[in-house]
């Protein structure tokens, strides 16, 4: 299956091209994001625009796709709602407007995060914001649509977060988490789970069209078990 990538230069983002690159199934690997990244691979593409609200510009290169793993994503920290939700809300749609519009046999899964709020009415600003984005896609035409709701994720072959704050979380944790994911192997996730999880849910679906940190796990260790 040919599978596209947005985001694939932050944290979640590289552990889901990792996977991807290693999945025997996977043709082909194209990204869009703003910059290059500073990897090669005989089944990698790259699509770089520096303002991807401008779908125009690139809206013919997205098509014959059969999965896309949505992993863009910007914190809320200091942002107004306008901002964020622009960020958050208008570019996803804008993109999965036009996958929709070439790729109706696509399935679409999409990073959000623990605590989304689907009412759109709770007092997280980010969780309103998030649930607006879940809403919207699953409105859209596509075969299917995935919502991983992961909350803390040991990134693991190199990832690395590009929010500075998330990367000191990580450097003060770094002994921590191994522990904790064996002490709480379903409540904290890797990088590579969630790639995992995001390629089983293109080949095979899953049960759960919104699926929390537990949910990702048990969809990540059916690879695991049968070696990818």
């Amino acid at each position: 299956m040919k599978v596209l990538i947005v985001g694939a230069s932050g944290m979640v983002g590289q552990g889901v091209l990792r996977e991807c690159l290693l999945a025997s199934d996977v043709s082909e690997v194209l990204l869009l994001g703003r910059t290059p990244i500073a990897n090669t691979h005989p089944r990698l593409r790259q699509l770089v625009h520096s303002d991807l609200f401008d779908v125009g510009a690139f809206e013919a290169a997205l098509t014959g796709i059969d999965a896309c793993f949505y992993c863009l994503g910007v914190s809320s920290a200091g942002l107004r709602e306008a901002t964020y939700s622009q960020l958050s809300y208008t570019l996803t749609l804008a993109i999965a407007g036009a996958l929709a519009r070439h790729n109706p046999a696509l399935t679409f899964c999409y990073v959000s995060g623990a605590g989304t709020d689907s009412s759109e009415r709770g007092r997280s600003m980010w969780a309103r914001v998030k649930g607006r984005t879940e809403n919207a896609l699953q409105a859209l035409p596509f075969a299917a649509v995935y919502l991983f709701r992961p909350g803390i994720i040991q990134p693991l072959h190199g990832s690395q977060s590009k929010t500075p704050s998330y990367r000191r979380f990580y450097q003060w944790t770094r002994p921590l988490l191994p522990l904790l994911k064996r002490c709480f192997p379903r409540a904290i996730l890797t990088t590579e789970e969630v790639g995992l999880a995001m390629l089983n849910a293109a080949r095979r679906g899953s049960g759960r069209f919104v699926l929390e940190s537990r949910d990702i796990a048990a969809l990540a260790a059916n690879s695991q078990q049968s070696g990818r």
